[in-house]
């Protein structure tokens, strides 16, 4: 499948006349929870070239394709539209310059965004998102039966990066594993999702759990914590000068 994978990469940046930057692995597969069956979410961060940009009207600044039956998908942003998005901390942006699966990258790229990313971090922003997704799903599911198991683990990663945010100073990793590990949780707990952690990846993504009381549990808690708090948080420190630069940079040195 990575052969494939790079194979449709090429073809876009063929067709497009693009330059990806980025193409990394997202979602499950990249949060460490897959399931058998789990699709292949492949995100873009491309540059077009420097004349592309000199335009009175707005183009279009996103790519949108699925291959292989609809397993591989493949979304991406132009990096204008990324630097922007990054300098509201946006989550989405956070986690694909994070992901431990790359199949194509520049690295001096790469290095720089995540350093601007740190300076651009706003804990209200990145809460705000992780929040409102906790909160959704919980309360989707609270009071089931029976669930999707792939369902639940969205809610516990977004409760669990809700409390990441309120006590660490770093942005919230996109492994699992590696949010988990720093946050002190009962050895119980920990057992339990590694636990359900090795289920899902035997079972399919339409599988139905249930129970999960202490998890449940800690879901709730750290939901009702952020929430108290989240609007006092802070925002951002960065400045757009320095993202103006680093745009300019990398699109002369695409023309290059």
């Amino acid at each position: 499948m990575v052969d494939k994978i790079k194979k449709y990469l090429e073809k876009i940046e063929r067709e497009k006349n693009v330059k990806i930057l980025l193409a990394c692995e997202t979602g499950s597969r990249a949060w460490g929870f897959p399931s058998p069956d789990s699709d292949f979410d492949i995100r873009l961060i491309y540059a077009h070239h420097k004349d592309w940009y000199l335009s009175l009207s707005e183009k279009k600044d996103n790519i949108d394709l699925m291959f292989e039956n609809n397993e591989i998908d493949i979304t991406g942003w132009d990096l204008r539209k990324s630097l922007r998005l990054m300098q509201k901390s946006n989550p989405s942006i956070i986690e694909r310059i994070q992901s431990p699966t790359l199949y194509k990258y520049d690295a001096a790229f790469l290095k720089d965004i995540n350093a601007l990313a740190k300076k651009h971090y706003s804990k209200i922003a990145t809460m705000h998102h992780y929040l409102s997704m906790a909160k959704k799903f919980f309360f989707e599911l609270k009071d089931q039966d029976t669930y999707k198991l792939k369902k639940f683990f969205y809610t516990l990663r977004a409760a669990t990066a809700s409390k990441w945010i309120l006590e660490k100073e770093e942005l919230p990793p996109i492994e699992f594993a590696k949010m988990l590990a720093p946050l002190g949780l009962d050895n119980s707990l920990l057992d339990r999702i590694n636990a359900l952690i090795a289920l899902k990846a035997t079972v399919s993504e339409s599988y139905l759990h249930q129970g999960e009381k202490e998890l449940f549990q800690f879901i709730e808690t750290a939901i009702a914590k952020a929430d108290s708090v989240w609007k006092s948080l802070p925002s951002a420190k960065g400045n757009a000068e320095e993202l103006d630069a680093f745009f300019i940079k990398m699109l002369n040195e695409n023309d290059n």
